[in-house]
């Protein structure tokens, strides 16, 4: 079968290449799926360039989230059948044309969700969920986000707005703008806009902004701080801009403010089943009703795996790449 496959470390864009790797059998309580389609996640990205908290032995094939179709059965799967519809996150080698997996770790894909939003459901969806929860932002709050018009930032803004939060969200492209008010979110700023900090503190008016989540770092962690009020927290969830976050001794000590970090590693493997399974309800519900909308860029083959790579790190995409099975 293809496979999209590195034998090195390093630039996702160089290193990438089409394999070819032997069919794989499932065996008790796994099932072999026909992937369907397979987004390029940060974090795959990461982890072939060998920058990631976890490094795959060598010739790896890449992939960590899919759509797909039940293809075989193990032994002792009972909950599936040949034919059906799955999506699910958290696995290994999904960028080829079958992959095995744990039969319990499969999510039914229902018929009112495209492959094209199912593909990308969980990961990403899932850590913004977690990041609201462990947040613990109520209705009628304030929380602001940069890098709003990544797949993490769309996807807590729709949340939000669906759960009656307010969110403000700030990008760095003026045309981000624009790109999330096509998506019907509102409250949006761009840091191009000199006076971008002080249009946000028209949003809320007198109300405080009591929670921040950080995708950017460096100073953009400390503008975010200044925003908020007393009492708030600002949470770490990624790292864009590559350097130490930049926050303002005084507005720690003064606003009495907290910093903490989220990693969705280790978040999932401290969630209950009953909680995840919450979780997966919820975001099927949004995706069904049209609540929930996570763009694709563009779809790349199994024999374009370099190229999909490149193109899923230029700047100023307006959603995921990618790979078709």
């Amino acid at each position: 079968m293809r496979v999209i496959e590195y034998k090195a470390f390093g630039d996702p864009a160089e290193v990438l290449v089409a394999g070819e790797r032997p069919m794989p059998e499932p065996g008790p309580g796994e099932i072999r799926v026909r992937m369907t389609l397979s987004p390029i996640h940060n974090h795959d990205l990461w982890t072939i360039r060998g920058s990631y908290g976890v490094k795959p032995p060598l010739p790896a094939v890449g992939g960590t989230e899919a759509a797909g179709v039940v293809d075989a059965l193990g032994a002792g799967v009972t909950n599936l059948s040949v034919g059906q519809r799955v999506m699910a996150a958290g696995l290994t080698d999904t960028w080829a044309e079958y992959f095995l997996m744990k039969a319990q770790r499969a999510i039914p894909l229902p018929d009112s969700v495209p492959d094209e939003l199912g593909c990308q459901l969980i990961a990403m969806p899932i850590s913004a969920l977690m990041a609201l929860d462990d947040l613990g932002v109520k209705p009628g709050e304030w929380l602001i986000q940069n890098a709003a018009t990544g797949a993490v930032g769309k996807t807590i803004a729709m949340i939000c707005q669906a759960r009656g939060i307010n969110v403000i969200n700030v990008v760095r492209r003026d045309a981000g703008v624009g790109e999330l008010e096509a998506l019907g979110i509102s409250n949006n700023v761009s840091t191009q806009d000199p006076g971008w900090m002080d249009k946000v503190k028209m949003f809320p008016g007198s109300d405080p902004i009591l929670y921040a989540i950080d995708s950017v770092g460096a100073k953009e962690s400390g503008q975010l701080m200044s925003l908020l009020g007393e009492g708030a927290t600002l949470m770490s969830f990624g790292t864009m801009s590559g350097g130490n976050m930049e926050i303002s001794s005084g507005d720690l000590i003064f606003k009495q403010a907290k910093v903490i970090g989220f990693w969705g590693a280790k978040r999932s493997g401290k969630t209950s089943p009953a909680d995840y399974a919450r979780m997966i309800g919820e975001l099927i519900t949004l995706a069904s009703n049209g609540q929930l909308n996570l763009p694709v860029e563009e779809i790349y083959g199994l024999e374009d795996g370099a190229k999909a790579a490149a193109a899923s790190m230029e700047p100023g995409r307006k959603g995921k790449v990618l790979i078709r099975g």
